[in-house]
């Protein structure tokens, strides 16, 4: 199951009142009813959604109506639902502001359909369960989205829904109007806003799972870098002392050079840290990371000048 199905299917659970039922069944046939002479044709391909939107009617309006199960002709593997409103049509239609005492089509609903919060939640949850989807966290993209052949109805879903400071955008793709949310904070208040808790819990644990994970690729690739810049400190270090031992011999050096020598050709995985903190140790004389990086350019010096003159040669 999708995660867009599991949220319309704990959100259809929800107890409404009166107007907030109005709200959600108005948006609801706005998007995905169609107006025949005789009938209204609602259709879904969520089971508990269709029973809903059945209640609703049933309830609000005192009439019964019909439900059938086809398959999908385009896609043959979902069920769609379709519910059929023969009774008081004009009535329906009118009180859920969809046309007008002439039975014109009213491009946006009327103002006391969405007059409270509550009835503003309500209309754009039932947007979502007929133009919505939302992608499961675990992918790679976090996204919101409602797909509309109207644009008013875009416009005004849009409108709703950044009246909760959502960052809710309209992109025209393929001819219709896609209104969507790429946020994932912003994602997260909208379940909150149409109830749905256990999506929220779901979500929020997946994001703080996913935000862990970068944050330990983050440190992993960090140490990384680290781990390159100090084996190629120290390989540069050891090419140099190897050079000065293969033209000048140990005796060249001094003390000082000759020991810090030794120690990076026995440890050359070393940080410059790691060295002074062994040589102390085992030396039993305090160097400091400081000291060590004095004695290596030393050592780069020499190295350098006899680079210089095998050149002039």
């Amino acid at each position: 199951m999708s995660f867009t199905s599991e949220i319309k299917n704990e959100t259809a659970t929800l107890n409404l009142t009166k107007s907030e039922k109005i709200a959600e069944l108005s948006a609801f046939i706005r998007a995905n009813g169609k107006i025949y002479e005789e009938y209204i044709e609602l259709y879904t391909e969520n089971i508990k959604v269709a029973k809903r939107m059945f209640s609703f009617i049933k309830d609000i309006y005192n009439i019964n109506c019909e439900i059938q199960n086809k398959s999908n002709p385009v896609f043959n593997k979902k069920n769609i639902y379709y519910i059929f409103i023969r009774e008081k049509k004009q009535v329906i239609l009118e009180d859920l502001s969809i046309v007008d005492e002439s039975g014109n089509f009213k491009e946006v609903t009327s103002d006391y359909i969405v007059g409270s919060i509550d009835e503003i939640k309500a209309y754009i949850r039932g947007s979502f369960y007929a133009r919505g989807s939302i992608n499961d966290p675990k992918t790679s993209q976090y996204h919101l989205e409602f797909l509309y052949d109207n644009k008013y109805e875009a416009v005004f879903i849009q409108r709703l829904l950044n009246e909760f400071e959502l960052n809710a955008k309209i992109l025209l793709r393929d001819r219709k109007y896609m209104v969507y949310i790429k946020d994932s904070d912003d994602i997260s208040d909208f379940l909150k806003l149409i109830g749905a808790s256990q999506g929220v819990m779901y979500y929020e644990n997946i994001r703080a799972l996913k935000e862990q994970k970068n944050i330990t690729n983050r440190l992993n690739n960090c140490e990384q870098a680290n781990t390159d810049k100090i084996l190629l400190s120290s390989n540069e270090q050891i090419n140099d002392i190897n050079l000065i031992l293969d033209k000048l011999g140990e005796n060249f050096l001094d003390d000082r050079l000759k020991e810090v020598s030794t120690y990076r050709l026995k440890y050359p995985e070393s940080s410059l840290l790691e060295l002074s903190e062994i040589m102390s140790l085992e030396t039993g004389k305090k160097i400091t990371k400081s000291g060590l990086n004095h004695r290596f350019r030393k050592l780069k010096e020499i190295a350098n000048k006899l680079r210089n003159s095998d050149k002039r040669v």
